[in-house]
C-alpha cells in the first residue's frame, strides 16, 4: 500500500520544484503503465496543481500496432481452415474495416484461442497437432524476449505447425520521431521501468545529448513515479540534462544482457509503421531468415505493411503522439466507449482513453 505520509512529502517536493521554474512544466509518461498507475491512484490532478502536465505517450504495444497486422491475422483465421489465432486478450477486441478477431467469424476447424504467455500458444501447437497455431505476438522489448525464446524452442522441438506473426516495437526510436516531428512539445520523460529492464539506460542517452532534454526511468509505485517526476524537474532545474534511474532496484545500467543477446541472435530492425506516428525508421523487429519458417507474414504470404486507417473521427493516433488528451475527442465516452471502442486507445487495458475513461473523465 502507498504509503501517505511519503507521498504528501514527495508532492511536496515537486510543488517546491516545479514553482521555481518560469512556467508549468509537460512531462511525457511514454509507458501505458505509467498512465494507468498516474490515474489510478489519483497523481495526475495533484500533479497538474503542483504544476505538472503529465502527457500519455506512445507506449501501448495493442494501440500502435497498425490496422494492418490485425487485419492480416483476421484474415488468415477467417480463410484459412484447421487454423489457431491465439493472441493476448485485448488484441481481439481491436476494431478494424474487416472488424475484430473477437467479431469474427473462423474458417471451418478454426478459431481464436486468448493465451497469457508465448509458452501457451506453443503447447497448443503440441497439442493439436491436426491444426496451425499462429501466435500474434504484440509487444515492446519487454515481451520480445520471452517470444523469441519460445520461437527458438518451436524450431529446436521441430514443432512444424507453429508461427508467429511479430508485431515488435522499440520504444526509443518512437520517442526519437516525437522529438523529430515538433509536435508535441515536452520539457521531460518519464522512461518506462519495464522496457529498461530489458535494454538499461544508454539506449535513452541521445536524447539529453541531442536534445536537451530530461529524463528519469521509473518503476510503477506512486512513490516511484513521483521520485521520476522529481528527479526530471531537478535536472531542468540545474539544466543538467540526463537518464536518470529512478528504478535501480530493477533496472540495471547494462539491462539484460541475455536478453538482449538473444533479441540479436533471433531479430532484425526494421522500419515499420506505427498506428498514429507513420513510419519509424528501425522500428520495429521482424524474424531473421535463419526462423524465417517460423514467421507467420511469411509462411502464410500476409501483407501487414503500411499505415492502416483510423475509423472516422478516432483521434487515437494523435493521443499516441501526445498530441491531443482523450478528452479532446468529440466521441470520447459517447460514441467511443469501452463497449462499443472507435479505437485501440479504448480498448488496451494501458490505453489512455480507456484509463481516462475509467479514472478520469471529468478532467478537463
Amino acid at each position: 500500500m502507498p504509503n501517505k505520509k511519503v507521498l504528501t512529502h514527495l508532492l511536496e517536493k515537486v510543488r517546491e520544484t516545479a514553482r521555481v521554474l518560469d512556467r508549468p512544466m509537460r512531462l511525457m509518461e511514454v509507458c501505458g503503465t505509467h498512465t494507468m498507475a498516474i490515474h489510478r491512484y489519483g497523481l495526475k490532478p495533484q500533479l497538474e496543481a503542483a504544476g505538472v502536465e503529465m502527457v500519455s505517450g506512445p507506449g501501448c504495444p495493442v494501440c500502435i500496432t497498425p490496422d494492418g497486422f490485425h487485419e492480416a491475422a483476421i484474415e488468415l483465421v477467417t480463410q484459412r481452415e484447421g487454423t489457431i489465432m491465439a493472441t493476448f486478450g485485448d488484441m481481439t477486441r481491436v476494431p478494424t474495416r474487416k472488424g475484430s478477431l473477437q467479431t469474427a467469424v473462423p474458417a471451418r476447424g478454426s478459431f481464436v484461442k486468448i493465451v497469457y504467455s508465448a509458452e501457451e500458444a506453443l503447447e497448443a501447437a503440441r497439442r493439436n497437432q491436426d491444426k496451425d497455431v499462429v501466435l500474434f505476438g504484440a509487444g515492446f522489448e519487454t515481451t520480445i524476449p520471452g517470444i523469441a525464446f519460445t520461437v527458438r524452442r518451436a524450431r529446436e522441438e521441430k514443432v512444424g505447425n507453429f508461427s508467429v506473426l511479430t508485431a515488435f516495437w522499440l520504444i526509443p526510436p518512437a520517442i526519437k520521431a516525437i522529438l523529430e516531428s515538433g509536435e508535441c512539445a515536452v520539457d521531460g520523460f518519464l522512461y518506462p521501468g519495464h522496457v529498461s529492464v530489458i535494454i538499461g539506460e544508454r539506449p535513452y542517452a541521445f536524447i539529453p545529448e541531442k536534445y536537451g532534454i530530461s529524463g528519469a526511468i521509473a518503476g510503477f509505485e506512486p512513490e516511484d513515479i513521483l521520485k521520476g517526476v522529481l528527479s526530471v524537474l531537478g535536472q531542468i532545474r540545474t539544466r543538467r540534462p540526463k537518464v536518470a534511474n529512478e528504478y535501480s532496484r530493477v533496472v540495471k545500467p547494462e539491462g539484460n544482457p541475455v536478453a538482449l543477446a538473444l533479441m540479436k541472435e533471433m531479430l532484425e530492425p526494421w522500419d515499420a509503421y506505427w498506428r498514429g506516428l507513420g513510419r519509424i525508421p528501425q522500428s520495429g523487429l521482424r524474424l531473421r531468415k535463419k526462423y524465417a519458417v517460423l514467421d507467420a507474414a511469411v509462411k502464410y504470404g500476409l501483407e501487414t505493411g503500411g499505415p492502416g486507417r483510423e475509423a472516422r473521427g478516432c483521434r487515437c493516433g494523435e493521443v499516441l503522439r501526445g498530441v491531443v488528451r482523450p478528452t479532446d475527442c468529440r466521441h470520447f465516452g459517447k460514441v467511443c466507449n469501452p463497449g462499443s471502442p472507435l479505437g485501440p486507445c479504448m480498448v488496451s487495458y494501458e490505453g489512455a482513453c480507456l484509463v481516462h475513461y475509467k479514472y478520469s473523465r471529468t478532467l478537463r
